[in-house]
Order: structure tokens, then C-alpha cells, then sequence
């Protein structure tokens, strides 16, 4: 394995949500990087129907962060209340997850930068349209951006997460940023240098777990 593909397996498997970020300013060139980044990604008929918005004004770091803390708030509950039964110690690392979302939820202001992806449906090979079933294919034109900008800021020690809350209430996100009616929003992603450590080692199922040979319940050989 040459040294370039083992950075970006490190980089990849330690890519986690960073929550608590530091106000230090992030430098344009870094900024920069990481748009290049997401601009290299893979996307249906090379259309790039993605945008991002880089959002460093305070006062509308601040009206995200108006819009997406009550809903964070209404999320947590249900998070909390849906969590198995066991020994408290098992269900600590949920607790600090929980924490670590309150912290963001009154903090987005603070961070220097929110990543605000959008999409333009009308742009999209949507080859499920017609299934009866939600559309999901969309995604595969919107998403590898999204994560090619995470994984740049793990190279360049930035903290990040991905949050979808905003979502629930996009018409108010739209205005605040002057998204046109035609677009989408996808993901929300403050980012900025962390506060502890930052990125570190991640806990996922294995491909023995998450993929099969063949058809759908030939598992994957250990």
C-alpha cells in the first residue's frame, strides 16, 4: 500500500461528528481546499447539480442556529427516550453524544463557517422517479460532495458534522440565505479547528455485516 493510500485510509476511518470547534478563523486558502474538494466529486452525467454556501456572516450564523436549536431540542428528546435498555455504562457514550449536540445547538454561531449544500432536483438523473417508493437515487448527485468535503477537513484538522435538522424547517433556511425556490437544501455542515481532539478512531459494523456476494443474504466471507 503506498504511503498516499494509507493517509487516505486514515483519514477515512477517522472521519467522526466534531461537535465542539474552536472560533479561530479558518484561513481562505483552507477554505479553499476543501471546496476543491467537494468539487471533485462524482455526480450523474457530470452535472454537479450541488452548491455550496460558505456561511461566515455572524448574523446568519446565528439564524441558522435560531432555526435549527429548537428542533435539535424536539430531536434529543426522542433520541433519549428511544434509547435500549442496559447498564448505564453502555449508554454513557449516548449521553455524551446528546451533550456534545446541545453544545453545537447553542455554539453554530461560533463556528467560523457553516457549509450549507443544496441541490437542484431539475438538474438530476432521477431514474427511481417513477418507483413506488421515496426517491433516494437524487443523493448520489449531492452526497459524494458532501463527504469529499468532510474527509478534506480531517486532512486539514478541521472538526465537522453532518446535520440534516435545518431541513424540517427549509422555507426559513432559503430565505435567510436567498435560496432560489428551484433549489433544495441537503446538508449542514459547521465546520472549524476542535475544541479536544477532534477526529479520531470510529466504531462501525464490518463488511461482514454490511455487504453479501451475489444476492441480498449471501453474507460477505470473514
Amino acid at each position: 500500500m503506498t504511503n498516499e493510500a494509507a493517509d487516505l485510509y486514515e483519514v477515512m476511518s477517522t472521519l467522526r461528528a466534531v461537535r465542539r470547534l474552536r472560533t479561530d478563523p479558518i484561513p481562505d486558502d483552507v477554505l479553499e481546499r476543501v471546496l476543491q474538494a467537494a468539487c471533485w466529486a462524482p455526480t450523474g452525467g457530470n452535472k454537479q447539480p450541488w452548491r455550496v454556501i460558505v456561511v461566515k456572516d455572524p448574523e446568519k450564523k446565528q439564524g441558522l442556529q435560531d432555526i435549527y436549536e429548537p428542533e435539535w431540542a424536539a430531536y434529543r428528546t426522542k433520541f433519549l427516550a428511544n434509547l435500549p435498555s442496559g447498564p448505564d455504562k453502555d449508554l454513557a457514550q449516548w449521553r455524551r453524544i446528546a451533550d456534545a449536540g446541545d453544545y453545537l445547538s447553542t455554539h453554530i454561531h461560533e463556528a467560523p463557517a457553516v457549509l450549507l449544500f443544496c441541490a437542484n432536483p431539475a438538474s438530476m438523473a432521477l431514474t427511481d422517479a417513477n418507483l413506488d417508493r421515496p426517491g433516494i437515487v437524487g443523493g448520489g448527485s449531492v452526497y459524494p460532495a458532501v463527504q469529499n468535503a468532510m474527509l478534506a477537513c480531517v486532512a486539514e484538522g478541521l472538526g465537522c458534522t453532518l446535520t440534516t435538522l435545518h431541513c424540517v424547517r427549509e422555507p426559513e433556511v432559503k430565505t435567510l440565505l436567498g435560496i432560489p425556490d428551484d433549489w433544495w437544501t441537503a446538508a449542514m455542515i459547521p465546520i472549524g479547528y476542535p475544541v479536544g481532539k477532534g477526529h479520531g478512531p470510529i466504531s462501525r459494523r464490518p463488511p461482514t455485516k454490511m455487504a453479501s456476494v451475489d444476492t441480498f443474504d449471501q453474507p460477505w466471507p470473514r
